[in-house]
Order: C-alpha cells, then sequence, then structure tokens
C-alpha cells in the first residue's frame, strides 16, 4: 500500500530580481508542496505533485498556468512578425476549396468538402448519375460558437435515411451522440452523452449499437443497444477488464456487429447478428495472453489475421457456422520472418495484401481463383502507402493512398484485372511547391548493440551543403505505431529554409516487424532512446546535418523520448519540441484513477511489479531530471488532455527549470481550450506550428 507523507512548503511566485532589467521576462516558480511517494521500499519526493487537479479549477493551478503562458508570450514577443509570417505560409499552401474522391455506397456516392473561409469539413452525398448534393453535416455550422468541435465518427443507417454522428465540444475524447433524419433535415430528439465516437447501425435502421465510456478512467466498456425514439437503452455487453478497450464496428458484408476489445497485446471479438440485434453476442474467439487478431466476413466465412503462432501474422478463414473455437481454422498465407502482413481485403475474386517488408509497405494481390499473384510496389526510396475504403465486395478495382516525403496525399485506384494503376485525385500544394526542388532517402545505420535502424530524410537540393544545414530529427516508437515517411505540407517552412527533416524508425514502432515492436517496449524500452541517440550521431557524422544546429521533436510517446534524451543526451541538441509529453511515467502508471492506465501495462509494464518500477524508473524523464546543462526546450500540452493529462508537462518543466544550470529558454505554452491533438480547425493548428517554427529560427537567429 502507498503511503504518503505530505511536507507543505510554501514558496511565492517569482518576482524580478534586484539589477534585473524591467523588460527581462522573469519565468514562473512553481510552489513546492513536497509529497514523498513511498513505493517498494523507495521514496520519490514530488514537489509539484499539487499542479493535478482532475476538475480543472484549482485557482493556484491556473493561475500557474496563465502565468507560463503569459511567460512564454513575453519571451516570444518579439518574434509575432515571424509568427504571422509563417502562419500565411502555412495556411496559404492549402486550397481555399477541397473535395475529397466520393465513396461509393450502395446507390449514394458520399465525399466531404472543405468550402472557402471554412475551417471544418463539410459531409455531403448525392445520387449516382446525379449532379445534386445533399449537405449531411456542415461542422462550421455546428461549430458555430465553440472554442473547440470535432466530428469524430458518422455513420448511415443501411436504408440511408437516419445518420448518427459523434461531437465532441470539450476535446476529452468524450462524445455526444445525435442522430438527424436526412431527407428531413431535422435532427431527431435522442441523444446520448458520455460515450466513444464508435456507432453501428442494425439492419432495422432503427436499432443503434454505441459504446459507453466510464466517467472517471474513460475506458470505453459498455456497449448499449438504442432503439430511435424507443424509451431506455439496453446493455449488450460490458467490459471488466481495464486493460481492455471496447468498440463497434459494421462487418462489411453488413451481416455482423462486431463488439472488439482489445489490449496492447491481447484480442477479442463478439458478434451480434444485424439482422436480429436483440440477440446476446456471440464470441468469435475467447481472449488469450499475446494472441491478437482481426476478421473480416465474405461471404459465408470469416477471414482472420492473427498472430497464433506466426509473429509477423497469418491470414486464415473459418466457416461462420464453426465459430468460437480454432479447431476449424485454414491457413489462407503462411506466416514470413521477413514480412509483416499489416492489412488486408477481401473481394470476390482477389486477395489483397498490404505487406511491410525491409521497411516498406507493397501490396500483393492474389486472384483467388487461379492463384496468380502480382505486387503494387513503389520507387521511391521511402514513402507510405495503405489501402484506401474499398467497401464493396464486388468490385474490380482497388482503392489505396501513396504519399512520400516529397509526394503530396495521392488516391489511386488500381485495376484487379489489369494491374494498372490510375491517379483519382493528388492533394494541391499551393504557392511555388515543386516536388523535383526536393530528395528524400533512406539511409540505415547501426545502433550500439549492432542493429540496423533506418532513418527517412528529405532536404530541398538546392539548400543543402553537406555537413551544414540544421535538423529536425523526430520519432515515435510505442505501440507498434509506424513512422510514416508521408508528405506534410508545413514541413516546407524548414525546408526551405535549407532544414533536412529526419524521421529516425526507432525500435518500439513496427516498421521492421513485430519484433521491432517487441524490442522497444516493457523491459526492452532502452532501446527506443538509444536508437533515437545514435540516429542523431549517425546523421551528424554523414555530414548531413551540423552538429551545432540539430532540433529534436516528439508527440506524446514521442515526447517520452525528448523527455529521455534531454536528460541522457542533452549536449547533442541546440533545442527539443516535446508535444503533450508523457514525462511522468511512474507516478501515472501507478494511478488506475488516471484514464488509459491500466490498458498502458502491456506496453510500459506494471510498476506494481519492481523489477517494472525499477526499469521504468530509471528513465522515466520527470524522476531523471538532474541539476546539468539542457538544450533550448518548447514544451506544449491542452489543458483537457485526457490521454497525458496536462500537470505531467507542467511539472516536469518545473522542476527542469528549478534545476537546470543553463540559460538556455525552457518555455511552455498550455492550450487552454483544447486537449491531446490540439486544435480543432486549421487556424489554430498552423498557429501552434508556427510557435514551433518560430521558436526554431529564433534560436538559430533566422527568419
Amino acid at each position: 500500500m502507498r503511503i504518503f507523507i505530505i511536507i507543505i512548503i510554501t514558496l511565492t511566485m517569482a518576482c524580478s530580481h534586484e539589477g534585473d532589467s524591467i523588460d527581462t521576462p522573469v519565468p514562473p516558480v512553481a510552489p513546492m508542496q513536497q509529497k514523498i511517494l513511498q513505493h517498494h521500499g523507495y521514496d520519490r519526493l514530488d514537489e509539484y505533485y499539487w499542479i493535478r487537479d482532475d476538475f480543472r479549477q484549482n485557482e493556484q493551478v491556473l493561475k500557474l498556468l496563465e502565468s507560463e503562458n503569459a511567460y512564454t508570450n513575453a519571451v516570444m514577443k518579439h518574434t509575432t512578425e515571424l509568427q504571422q509570417s509563417l502562419m500565411h505560409e502555412l495556411s496559404s499552401r492549402l486550397p481555399s476549396v477541397k473535395k475529397s474522391v466520393p465513396i461509393r455506397r450502395d446507390g449514394y456516392l458520399y465525399f466531404q468538402e472543405f468550402l472557402e473561409d471554412g475551417q471544418y469539413p463539410v459531409y455531403k452525398r448525392t445520387l449516382i448519375d446525379s449532379l445534386g448534393e445533399t449537405t449531411l453535416l456542415d461542422s462550421n455550422e455546428l461549430s458555430n460558437g465553440k472554442i473547440f468541435y470535432k466530428i469524430g465518427n458518422f455513420s448511415v443507417s443501411q436504408d440511408h435515411k437516419l445518420l448518427a454522428f459523434a461531437e465532441d465540444e470539450v476535446s476529452r475524447g468524450v462524445f455526444r451522440i445525435r442522430i438527424k433524419n436526412i431527407s428531413e433535415n431535422k435532427y431527431l430528439a435522442d441523444e446520448i452523452l458520455g460515450v466513444s465516437s464508435a456507432l453501428a447501425w442494425a439492419s432495422d435502421n432503427q436499432t443503434l449499437f454505441y459504446v459507453k465510456k466510464h466517467p472517471q478512467t474513460l475506458l470505453p466498456y459498455q456497449v448499449y443497444r438504442h432503439k430511435i425514439e424507443g424509451g431506455a437503452d439496453n446493455l449488450v455487453y460490458e467490459e471488466i477488464d481495464k486493460a481492455f478497450y471496447t468498440s463497434i464496428y459494421l462487418t462489411r458484408s453488413k451481416k455482423y456487429i462486431a463488439i472488439s476489445n482489445s489490449s496492447t497485446d491481447s484480442s477479442e471479438i463478439l458478434l451480434v447478428d444485424a439482422k436480429d440485434p436483440t440477440t446476446s453476442p456471440k464470441i468469435f474467439l475467447k481472449r488469450e495472453v499475446g494472441h491478437e487478431y482481426r476478421i473480416r466476413h465474405h461471404d459465408d466465412y470469416f477471414y482472420v489475421l492473427t498472430n497464433w503462432n506466426a509473429r509477423n501474422y497469418r491470414l486464415m478463414r473459418v466457416q461462420a457456422n464453426k465459430i468460437g473455437t480454432r479447431q476449424y481454422w485454414e491457413e489462407i498465407i503462411e506466416h514470413r520472418n521477413m514480412v509483416l502482413i499489416e492489412d488486408f481485403e477481401i473481394f470476390d475474386d482477389y486477395l489483397v495484401l498490404a505487406e511491410r517488408y525491409q521497411g516498406l509497405t507493397r501490396f500483393r494481390v492474389i486472384n483467388q481463383n487461379t492463384s496468380a499473384e502480382r505486387f503494387i510496389s513503389f520507387s521511391e526510396p521511402t514513402y507510405s502507402a495503405k489501402i484506401h475504403a474499398n467497401p464493396n465486395s464486388q468490385s474490380t478495382s482497388l482503392r489505396y493512398s501513396y504519399s512520400s516525403l516529397t509526394t503530396p496525399t495521392s488516391i489511386f485506384e488500381y485495376d484487379l484485372h489489369t494491374g494498372e494503376s490510375n491517379l483519382l485525385q493528388v492533394d494541391n500544394i499551393f504557392g511555388d511547391f515543386n516536388d523535383s526542388n526536393y530528395r528524400s532517402e533512406r539511409i540505415v545505420f547501426k545502433a550500439r548493440d549492432g542493429i540496423e535502424v533506418p532513418i527517412s530524410l528529405v532536404y530541398r537540393k538546392d539548400k543543402f551543403t553537406s555537413g551544414y544545414n540544421a535538423g529536425y530529427l523526430h520519432a515515435y516508437g510505442a505501440y507498434g505505431y509506424s513512422s510514416q515517411a508521408a508528405f506534410q505540407s508545413r514541413r516546407l517552412s524548414l525546408l526551405d529554409r535549407g532544414f533536412v527533416i529526419a524521421i529516425i524508425h526507432v525500435r518500439g514502432g513496427e516498421e521492421m516487424g513485430r519484433y521491432w515492436y517487441d524490442e522497444g517496449r516493457l523491459l526492452r524500452k532502452k532501446n527506443t532512446f538509444n536508437d533515437f541517440v545514435d540516429g542523431t550521431r549517425a546523421l551528424v557524422k554523414r555530414r548531413y546535418i551540423n552538429p551545432a544546429k540539430v532540433f529534436a521533436a516528439g508527440a506524446s510517446a514521442g515526447g517520452l523520448l525528448m523527455g529521455v534524451v534531454a536528460n541522457e543526451a542533452p549536449e547533442l541538441y541546440r533545442g527539443i519540441i516535446a508535444r503533450v509529453p508523457f514525462v511522468d511515467l511512474v507516478t501515472t502508471m501507478l494511478d488506475e484513477s488516471i484514464p488509459l492506465t491500466s490498458g498502458e501495462y502491456s506496453e510500459w509494464g506494471d510498476p506494481n511489479q519492481k523489477r517494472y518500477f525499477d526499469y521504468m524508473l530509471s528513465y522515466s524523464p520527470y524522476d531523471q531530471v538532474k541539476a546539468q546543462m539542457y538544450p533550448n526546450m518548447l514544451v506544449t500540452t491542452g489543458l483537457h488532455d485526457s490521454r497525458v493529462q496536462y500537470f505531467e508537462p507542467v511539472k516536469w518543466v518545473s522542476r527542469l527549470r528549478r534545476l537546470k544550470r543553463d540559460k538556455n529558454l525552457l518555455l511552455l505554452h498550455i492550450d487552454m481550450n483544447t486537449g491531446h491533438h490540439g486544435a480543432s480547425d486549421n487556424y489554430f493548428s498552423f498557429r501552434r506550428d508556427a510557435l514551433e517554427y518560430a521558436f526554431i529560427l529564433d534560436v538559430l537567429g533566422k527568419r
């Protein structure tokens, strides 16, 4: 049992010291109210524990946050013109009007559109062979008068008459469901609060399934069935294991409502007959520790992407009337040690696999009648390719998206019969952008343990001089998420100023297969940090970047990475940008009342076990802050963040400011209106990017 010994030490907020210039901004000094946290016989002092306020109402806390923002604004005031110029750059590259490629669902084409002067998408549809458009949802109108607004998901009933949508007005990922009669353009009285964004309609077009979130942990855990204007909702399923997240979806065949339960390394799916939505769910396959699977229903079979005896996954199938056991599973695509199956799509005559081979994605197309196969491969050295929306299993074409560090996102349609790809749309980048001005590369370096780690990088050819350029390096390295070498127009503001931008594909993602993830989590997590540091040194040694002009950036779990490298290798970086950083690892993972904590044990470890406690403590950024030199640092967070609570970066900055032994910048910006993903509209998201880039350029003395 944890024992808390509270020692209150009251300090005043900072004031100007004698001799300071009246124009020199003075950083806030957070009061210390020391608390000793005891666990496994070890005492940890947390002098800033008091900054946690779950209700976001404590006046002392809010005053501290406002002081931090005021200090950042004062320090960056001389860059106001630069920030405005950057915002103009960022916004002017995007078209004033943008329309997505329509997706056919039955007799309708569904698409979204950004209208001139609109900051949010408008969702529309049109009948096939009709010029008339119907506006389903206009996010610009719905967001009117709101500081934050996001439509997390919407779903149209199977008869295409009703539309259910989930909206968030607070930025904590807790949604409200509303329902609209499309033909009458009228919102129904039905309203459901405190839910996730998952939605699924039954075949009767009157029954909607949704997932309730736990009011404290915010875990999605209860599946309910809602009858339109039909009284009380019925509980269908409740997940009692806090390590699992519950979601729902309608299978592409429209025959089943799937209840999906997943943890970091386990899966379980239950099925409800969409034509008989009041029946009890049937388990497709019970959960097992370490077994992950996904399913697609097609004809009379379920196709199963599974890691059962297959670290990099294999594809199997089972007849729909023989679920509940693996006894009847048959293998369709075998496991391969060097190839990770990321995704798949099933058509009447073809099977398509998204495979990651040697760190890059390719599409494998198999004719199910002849077993003949071909690959869709790409010529650029590094890129991102994904299977796009393909709702019709009878289709003879495959939609996929492609992007690279020099190629804007493009949507292709691939003829499964002829093997030809047709470009449907490419994102327009306004201004003087020309992809031939830029070069992307993929290099490999050896980490300190001898493992070869890839780096994707890009630079402007006429701005590159060996050993001279500033570097902007970033990584994520967690949850098996592979950092995509995809195009981002905002990067042009750095590339056109001579920066080399590099993505270090550290262990913890799945770029090189499932083992890449396993080698960067739990008791091997330090590989992630070592890879980033070693990758930085490799880029300097190969003269891609100037060692005096290196900047590192990461968000969330990537922000934890930034916290570690700031502690362990501060001399390598001129500046570090940490966005919504997960930095108080041990304290958070010991507190199951904090949203998402218990579901993270398979990723970081359970600190209630001493071996994990010791290992996590040895790198936890907040716990390992030292009295040493640190680089220039910009830290950003959102007050309403439900994934990485605002108090983690605020505590971290407070301790850094007290202990660091340098005069470099340490700035903290708290968005008082948003959460983990920042602003919901383009304008405010550009403002965050402009602040970050202005910080970097100002440190370098550049414009």
